[in-house]
């Protein structure tokens, strides 16, 4: 059977192929980042089990299924706790919680094993409802989003909550939090890695340079090319703009 991991920790995806090797599984492929696995599938025949780490360096692994309709087997790899994953039991071969146990990888490779055997004979419907996987993974993941940050001002560390916070911005390579006085402070973080943290109840990335909190929007201003400009309370630069291909989501982020 063709195999594969997509695992952004290198160590623990060598740690996986060795635990795999063990099974006589072998695997073929070693990803490492969303955007390296929708190049690869989408210019390879797909194999018939993916071992998928859910948060990956550049973003969900959920993008991967919104990009190329996999048709793979799926055993899901995380550090998450049990309460975010209950969707999977239903809609997946499986899940590992990391570190993953030999004999739990062991039962895993069994059963999809039996799934395989079952779905080529057609008794069973193999596809998966990821959207809904999606949806569950991140309504448990909001509930423990990020409320706070620690920022370095000098010799002294400052604690800054989401609600005092306008917007996150990115410039000349850097990542800056932009409070409702007016001020901004340099963070040690990317706003990809923001997207993930927040709360997509409160926050939403409009832009390659932007996540805007919904209680920060004071006007929103239609503006050239289908794009939306926002006024924010204290932030005076002109262009915090909704980019075009944002447009719709954001409508239905703020309702």
């Amino acid at each position: 059977m063709k195999t594969i991991i997509i695992e952004d920790e290198k160590p623990a995806a060598r740690l996986l192929q060795r635990k795999l090797e063990k099974l006589n599984v072998q695997v073929e492929v070693m990803l490492h980042s969303v955007q390296e696995a929708i190049e690869w599938f989408s210019n390879n025949e797909h194999p018939d089990l993916i071992f998928l780490d859910i948060q990956l360096s550049d973003g969900l692994s959920f993008e991967l299924f919104e990009k190329v309709e996999i048709k793979s087997a799926v055993i899901f790899t995380t550090a998450y706790d049990e309460y975010a994953l209950r969707a999977f039991k239903l809609n997946s071969i499986d899940y590992l919680l990391k570190p993953i146990d030999e004999e739990e990888l062991s039962v895993s490779i069994s059963k999809f094993k039996s799934h395989f055997i079952k779905s080529k004979e057609g008794n069973i419907n193999s596809q998966m409802d990821f959207e809904k996987i999606k949806q569950m993974f991140q309504s448990s993941f909001n509930q423990n989003s990020k409320k706070r940050f620690t920022v370095k001002i000098g010799q002294h560390l400052k604690v800054i909550s989401t609600d005092e916070i306008e917007c996150f911005f990115s410039e000349n390579k850097g990542t800056y939090i932009h409070t409702f006085d007016n001020r901004n402070y340099l963070i040690e973080s990317t706003l990809e890695v923001l997207e993930q943290e927040l709360d997509s109840k409160d926050f939403y990335r409009i832009s390659r340079k932007f996540i805007v909190p919904m209680k920060a929007i004071k006007e929103i201003v239609v503006y050239s090319n289908s794009r939306l400009r926002l006024i924010l309370p204290t932030f005076k630069e002109d262009e915090v703009i909704v980019s075009r291909e944002k447009v719709t989501d954001f409508k239905n982020w703020i309702g």
